[in-house]
């Protein structure tokens, strides 16, 4: 008997163990640890849902008073090192012969008597079937395309998810991200948690409208889930983040999340890989254009080292997800730089000895990729310092088009728009169906307000080189108040119903002050599209 009893023991153990190896993981459980490291971690949601309307939703409060929005940075900027720039450019080309759209004010002071109860504004936006959805870092709203107008808005990051309930509905914190699923015709709406439990907040639109239903989501994520930036690709919502374990950098993080079931508003997973210390700020591809990437294409993920650009792929399957990689980097040569201030803050304004954040030490948003059928293309820009003949110690946009991310990748034209004293920073860079590029960015000195301009060129222009600026926005005032943040991103997109017109955002000040920016939104595009 005592035999009997325990051989049957033994044998509810063993399948008890077995039951259990066997069993899907919790939600927000991965399966992956100190022990597995760079092995796919398979994140499951913490909750999903419908939400109601967002024009029926009661908005959400703002609390508190102004509030500077955290900024984990790998190390202290550097001393600047000054050195030629060998794709300086100091002159500009031929003007820039664009058509101007739409200019029309932005979320900030002066729209719907918005208050601004944090900074920096984060500055970012995409255009969709008839409306341009801007988030800036708290607070977002909902434009006309075609008209400038307000449809909804100015509300709370976190009314977005009202009634979900969790650490997405208690907590409004900021570094937002408004995409727009060209392909599907969704909006994809996102922003962290950053109070513990930290959380990654993401909201699929279930048409069009932006101002109607969304499949609502909260991935958990282990660490302070710093600066994330998102791309759209055929398989899934890629999206990279800075994680942090207080004051300690642990390394750039990688994750997709499940395309296909959010459009569906079923269960959802992400996988991720989690990165070293040596691993800074990557920026997943974001894909514009009517031709997908080839079938199977890994997505492609940017950051910069000491003269060179790092290229990572992450192909991601949801079925097996072990099958997951995250390969490279694939070092791509480019010409030496000085990154802006070091990476910290150096620009300079008027009537004021304050200075303004670079924020140098990264490459901005947005990684544009698209695909021509002859040749695939990414676009990136950064900020560094400049040093050349006709001036010095002032900062530029370094912008490149990378080719061929799937084979033997390369710099097929790269240059630093510099053209007179004043510096340039923050911004954004996108390519149109015909390979027209546009470059929107900050410009300041001490003798200019900060400004809004873009840049461009046609692909006969001079390989590397930018056509002359146009304005879009004069601002009239400095910052000041010992805040020297600025951006930390402004947002180029490109409208899906043309596939040629450029939309741009950014902020300026319209009298000198802290905590009370302007944002603008502005449309363009070139002739030959």
């Amino acid at each position: 008997m005592t035999s009997k009893t325990t051989s049957l023991s033994a044998g509810i153990l063993l399948a008890t163990c077995l039951a259990l190896l066997s069993a899907p993981l919790a939600a927000g459980q991965d399966d992956s640890g100190p022990d597995n490291p760079g092995q796919p971690e398979v994140i499951y949601e913490l909750h999903h849902d419908v939400s109601p309307p967002l024009r029926d939703i009661e908005p959400l409060p703002e609390t508190g008073g102004p509030r500077v929005i955290p900024l984990g940075r790998r190390q202290p900027p550097a001393a600047v090192v000054p050195q030629l720039d060998p794709v300086l450019q100091e002159s500009a080309g031929p003007f820039v012969g664009t058509t101007p759209g739409l200019n029309f004010l932005g979320v900030g002071v002066g729209l719907d008597n918005f208050t601004v109860g944090s900074a920096p504004p984060d500055t970012n936006g995409a255009v969709g079937a008839t409306q341009f959805v801007q988030w800036v870092n708290v607070s977002f709203a909902v434009f006309s395309k075609t008209t400038g107008a307000l449809v909804h808005g100015p509300v709370a990051g976190n009314t977005l998810w009202s009634g979900f309930g969790g650490q997405c509905q208690a907590h409004n914190d900021g570094d937002p991200i408004a995409q727009y699923n060209k392909a599907a015709g969704r909006w994809v709406l996102a922003q962290p948690v950053f109070e513990s439990p930290f959380v990654y907040c993401i909201a699929v639109s279930t048409t069009s409208d932006a101002t109607g239903t969304y499949h609502r989501y909260a991935f958990s994520m282990p660490n302070f889930p710093d600066y994330p930036k998102l791309g759209v690709w055929p398989d899934a919502y890629y999206a990279s983040f800075n994680m942090f374990s207080g004051n300690s950098f642990v390394g750039a993080r990688a994750c997709a999340f499940n395309r296909s079931a959010m459009l569906a508003g079923t269960a959802a997973t992400a996988i991720c890989f989690q990165q070293s210390s040596a691993v800074f700020s990557l920026l997943p591809s974001d894909l514009d254009g009517t031709t997908a990437p080839p079938t199977g294409s890994p997505n492609f993920l940017l950051n910069f080292e000491t003269n060179s650009l790092n290229l990572f792929k992450f192909h991601v399957d949801f079925a097996s997800p072990a099958k997951s990689t995250f390969t490279g980097p694939t070092v791509i040569p480019v010409a030496p730089f000085t990154p802006a201030c070091g990476g910290g803050v150096c620009i300079p304004q008027p009537n004021t000895s304050q200075k303004l954040d670079s924020l140098a030490d990264r490459l901005m948003y947005r990684l544009a990729y698209r695909n021509f059928g002859t040749h695939e293309s990414l676009v990136v820009n950064h900020s560094v310092f400049v040093s050349g003949n006709k001036h010095s110690q002032v900062d530029g946009v370094r912008w490149y088009e990378v080719r061929n991310p799937n084979g033997a990748p390369g710099v097929f034209q790269e240059g630093t728009f510099s053209p007179d004293s004043n510096s340039r920073w923050m911004g954004s860079i996108a390519m149109d169906k015909v390979g027209d590029i546009a470059v929107g960015y900050s410009v300041s000195s001490s003798t200019l307000f900060p400004s809004i301009r873009y840049t461009g060129r046609v692909p006969t222009d001079l390989l590397g080189t930018l056509e002359s600026e146009k304005t879009i926005t004069a601002g009239t005032g400095s910052q000041n108040g010992g805040l020297n943040r600025w951006g930390d991103y402004s947002s180029m997109s490109v409208d899906p119903a043309d596939d040629c017109t450029f939309w741009y955002t950014n902020e300026y000040l319209e009298t000198t002050g802290s905590f009370n920016w302007s944002t603008r939104i502005a449309s363009f595009k070139f002739p030959g599209c």
